[in-house]
Parts: structure tokens; sequence; C-alpha cells
């Protein structure tokens, strides 16, 4: 699967996690030139507290559209280490 906001591949992996419809991509696969530090924060009642990175790429931003939980509840254990994308970001099955 593939990630794409501006024409440009943000991440790629056949290693993603599905949870609640979102496709977890291992950190490892993403391009991080393209991430930048968000200070934005939201709280799932059964994930735990989730952090955020804006996009930037070619120029152009996307405020918070990565997000990833740096400690997440044992539920949902199988996403640390991965982030999600929203606002714009393409999910593509290549």
């Amino acid at each position: 699967m593939k990630a794409i906001w501006n024409g440009q591949t943000i991440a790629e992996s056949d290693d993603i996690v599905t949870v609640e419809g979102n496709a977890y991509f291992p950190i490892e696969s993403v391009n991080k030139e393209y991430l930048k530090n968000s200070d934005k924060q939201t709280v799932c009642h059964w994930k735990g507290t989730a952090s955020y990175y804006n996009l930037e790429v070619d120029g152009k931003d996307n405020p918070d559209a990565v997000w990833y939980y740096p400690n997440p509840s044992g539920l949902a254990s199988s996403i640390k280490g991965r982030v999600a994308f929203w606002k714009g970001v393409q999910i593509v099955n290549d």
C-alpha cells in the first residue's frame, strides 16, 4: 500500500495494520523528510493519546494529516510504531 499526497509517495509498505478502517504504516516506511512536528494531541477512549505530524510537500502544508499513538493502550498495541493518514492523503493498494 502507498500513502500519497500532493503527488508524492509519503509511505509505502506491505506490512499494514488496519484499525477502524485506517491503514497504519510502519514508521520505517515513511519518507520522514515530509513530516514536521505538530503540537496537536487527541485522546481515543480505547487506543490512548494520539500525537500528530504535519505534512510538508513541495512547499504545501497539510496540518495534522498524520497521526500515531506513541504509547497505545494494550488493546491497541498492534499500532505501536505505526502512523496513519487523513486530510486528503490517498491510501492506494498498489
